[in-house]
């Protein structure tokens, strides 16, 4: 029975341990508290949006509005999605490549769906 109290109280040191990691705070975040929209619900608009791999989060305040900010990695190209803090709309999906970087080209500007 000593056996399996060890084994459940590792189980349990791992779980908590997951769950702070994931817990991880992003830049922004104290702004959180006026916002609607969670991070959790922002993110799934966002990668609906752009399917990929987000490499960057914030929520942040612009011209007096908040708005979740992304980038979403998608092979070579980066993506950067914004969705309104307040509604969960779209308000940008712009994307940006390598050669882009290279002529100092900020990005091609992609229609919200």
């Amino acid at each position: 029975m000593f056996k399996n109290q060890k084994v459940v109280k590792a189980g349990l040191g791992i779980m908590l341990m997951a769950g702070i990691l994931s817990a991880h705070a992003y830049e922004g975040e104290k702004l959180a508290k006026d916002a609607k929209v969670t991070i959790a619900e922002a993110r799934a608009i966002a990668l609906k949006t752009q399917p990929g791999k987000i490499t960057e989060e914030e929520l942040e305040q612009e011209s007096g509005s908040l708005r979740y900010s992304f980038e979403i990695e998608v092979g070579k190209a980066s993506h950067e999605v914004s969705i309104d803090a307040q509604t969960g709309k779209v308000l940008e999906n712009t994307v940006e490549n390598e050669s882009d970087e290279k002529d100092g080209n900020d990005g091609k500007k992609v229609r919200p769906s």
